[in-house]
């Protein structure tokens, strides 16, 4: 079977199953694992985000929604001369990756069209459920049981470790400008790591909130994930927004309660969130949680 990715966390879901070699391409954001890299790649952003702010990109995201409804283009010709067997996608979110109505547009002009593959979670347990999903579309169920089974062993380790202690309150944001509410999975995955969250709700979309509401929020940590940036980009965001984020998180901040991370580890619908998790409990319960290395991943940030 020839499959094509359009989705980064798809990507990782078919070399976690051990069927990198069934891949065919992958999409613009596709860069993990290294072995996938040189991989043709279908879709591409309809704007250059190079050197762009947070609130510029935020504005080129909204102007492309207006102008043309999606974000990204895929490249059809591409597609139709690679002839996969199955077309990996999403529709959680328009903004984060190539919806699922653009592939079905692109497919639709092929001569024998493939199928087409949705994983659209919202939770961790949907992200694990999206595994099966394309453990089954490859004809691999076995291993996507035991996929599932290994990363369901890993998150129960750590709820174990974290179980009836003091959970700190945290606020976490997705976006800094302008600021946004995490939504999905990362609600639920601050509190597999013993933690409370303060913003967001579980399984909806992450939403635009006003400053003012995030500098009420009374917070034990800060969580600062911006959605698509790795471990630099995200750091650099944070460092642009210090003044407002010391505003009304100084203390937080001053104590060393603050965290900058990859968005890899918490804004993908794919394996990683596991290591999210582990990543967050380890912050915020280092004497008790399993040890993992954050370098890279989820750092302190003053």
């Amino acid at each position: 079977m020839r499959i094509a990715s359009l989705l980064s966390s798809a990507t990782e879901i078919v070399y976690a199953l051990g069927l990198g070699d069934r891949l065919v391409a992958i999409s613009h954001e596709c860069d993990w694992p290294p072995q996938s890299q040189h991989l043709p790649r279908l879709s591409r952003v309809r704007f250059d985000v190079e050197g762009l702010t947070s609130a510029q990109i935020d504005a080129e995201v909204r102007r492309c929604m207006m102008e043309h409804g999606s974000v990204y283009e895929v490249d059809s010709a591409a597609l139709a001369e690679l002839q996969p067997d199955l077309i990996l996608t999403q529709a959680v979110c328009e903004v984060c990756a190539v919806p699922t109505p653009s592939v079905h547009e692109a497919v639709s002009r092929m001569e024998h069209p493939p199928r087409v593959l949705s994983l659209d979670a919202h939770t961790l347990d949907e992200i694990l459920a999206t595994v099966r999903q394309v453990a089954d579309a490859a004809g691999e169920s076995t291993r996507g049981e035991q996929t599932v089974a290994t990363l369901r062993a890993r998150l129960e380790r750590v709820r174990s470790a974290v179980d009836g202690r003091p959970k700190p309150r945290v606020l976490a944001l997705e976006w800094l400008d302008p600021p946004f509410a995490p939504g999905h999975w990362i609600p639920q995955m601050i509190v597999a790591a013993g933690g409370g969250s303060l913003l967001g709700r579980p399984g909806g979309h992450s939403v635009e909130v006003p400053w003012a509401e995030v500098e009420r929020i009374d917070h034990d940590r800060l969580l600062l994930v911006p959605c698509g940036y790795a471990m630099d980009a995200a750091r650099a965001d944070a460092d642009a927004a210090r003044d407002r984020l010391r505003a009304f998180a100084g203390a937080t901040i001053d104590a060393g309660h603050a965290a900058v991370g990859h968005s890899a580890y918490f804004s993908r619908s794919g394996p990683r969130v596991v290591d999210g998790v582990e990543l967050l409990a380890a912050w915020l319960h280092p004497d008790a949680a399993p040890a993992v290395d954050r370098a890279g991943r989820l750092e302190g940030w003053r």
